[in-house]
């Protein structure tokens, strides 16, 4: 009795280069069906990538700012009224024991213009504020030109811009004048923004005792800015109320400027779902174009089929190797689609001035979408190929 032969084992190796034939075959064909997984992959790449550039920017900011700094201003009485807070509000902060600095502003009734010959009611948004001298310090800001107020500027009229103030009047620097009140204030300095205290961006800053004697100021503070121990910051925010006004504490609100940035650094990801969806979508017609791909290709190449059969590759094989095509193929556009999310996270935070992320992970996720994309778009060609009779193959015209 004869042995049956038994078929050749295809290795790894042979798998790769069979596939990789189909593929050199038809160049345009699978640079065209790569594009559409290359655009999917991309996408959902490039939108990981840039949300978690912009959470770690605002993270890095946060450590830099640091999350210990409160603010405290008054809210509204029993009857709804607008609270004051005490004029000697600052100094009880300041005896709390774990508070390490103060400051405080108050709102003057005021309005900042260029010169004089600008109407009144034009105030470009720029608010007056009356400020302690320690509120650079406080707020760990900076003055990008010109001093800050110090004990013997504050009672003159001198004033300091805020970031957003400067630009609205268009002065980059100090040396200049603008008009507040019915009178030539010199610019002292003009301060880089304070990402912890937007408001003061918008202000002209001038010293408590300038700010009552030119314009009228009532000495009572609106908001003030103290930082504390890392460790106390929630035992000091529960005791500031008490501290400030200790018989209506009810009319101070204490808040937490850095819960801002925080809530907004989660917020990154607010609609990353939304744009993977748009990119899982992408994805899929890639996906499609890839199935449509190999179909052509098995009915184009029924005749090499029935070749490969009649020379005694099994059922199994042929469907290996087209199953091998397809997962090449979406590879290929994977890793081209990768490359580009990866390029365009890198090019749109350099433009941000953001840390570059790209989430191992993601990419990682691209090769996997990749894969089963891959193995769902070549099953079912690979499937109808394998079918094909070796006679019914070879028949074709």
């Amino acid at each position: 009795m004869s042995d049956r032969l038994a078929p050749t084992r295809l290795t790894p190796g042979d798998v790769l280069r069979v596939g990789a034939a189909g593929l050199r075959a038809r160049p345009a064909r699978v640079v065209l069906s790569a594009f559409g997984i290359a655009i999917g992959i991309a996408t959902m790449v490039g939108v990981i990538g840039i949300s978690a550039s912009s959470a770690e920017s605002l993270l890095r900011q946060l450590d830099r700012l640091g999350t210990n700094l409160l603010t405290v201003q008054p809210g509204n009485t029993l009857f709804g009224d607008a609270a004051k807070l005490p004029m000697d509000a600052l100094a009880m902060v300041r005896r709390i024991g774990p508070v390490t600095t103060a400051s405080a502003t108050g709102d003057v009734d005021a309005g900042v213009r260029r010169t004089d010959r600008i109407p009144e009611e034009i105030t470009g948004g720029i608010a007056v504020r009356a400020a302690d001298g320690d509120l650079v310090k406080t707020l760990t800001g900076r003055v990008r030109s010109g001093t800050w107020l110090n004990a013997a500027t504050e009672k003159y009229p001198a004033v300091v811009l805020g970031a957003v103030s400067a630009q609205r009047l268009g002065l980059s620097k100090a040396g200049g004048r603008v008009w507040i009140g019915g009178r030539w204030f010199t610019v002292l300095g003009v301060l880089d923004p304070l990402p912890l205290a937007p408001e003061i961006d918008r202000s002209a800053l001038v010293g408590f005792p300038a700010a009552e004697r030119y314009l009228g100021f009532d000495g009572h503070p609106t908001m003030i800015y103290e930082r504390s121990q890392e460790a106390a910051v929630a035992d000091v925010q529960a005791v500031l109320p008490r501290t400030v006004n200790p018989e209506n504490p009810e009319e101070v609100e204490v808040s937490r400027p850095s819960d801002a940035l925080a809530a907004k650094a989660a917020a990154t990801g607010a609609f990353t779902g939304l744009l993977l969806g748009l990119g899982a979508v992408a994805l899929l017609v890639g996906g499609v174009g890839v199935a449509n791909t190999m179909v052509i290709s098995v009915l184009e190449r029924r005749r090499e089929i029935g070749l490969r059969r009649s020379l005694g590759a099994t059922r199994g094989q042929v469907r290996v190797q087209f199953m091998a095509e397809a997962l090449l193929l979406s590879a290929l556009g994977g890793a081209a689609g990768a490359l580009l999310g990866a390029a365009v996270t890198v090019g749109y935070a350099y433009t941000r001035d953001w840390p570059s992320v790209v989430p191992p992970w993601a990419l990682g996720g691209a090769v996997g979408a990749t894969l089963v994309i891959g193995t769902l778009a070549g099953l079912y060609p690979a499937m109808r190929a394998a079918r094909l009779s070796p006679t019914e193959a070879l028949a074709t015209t």
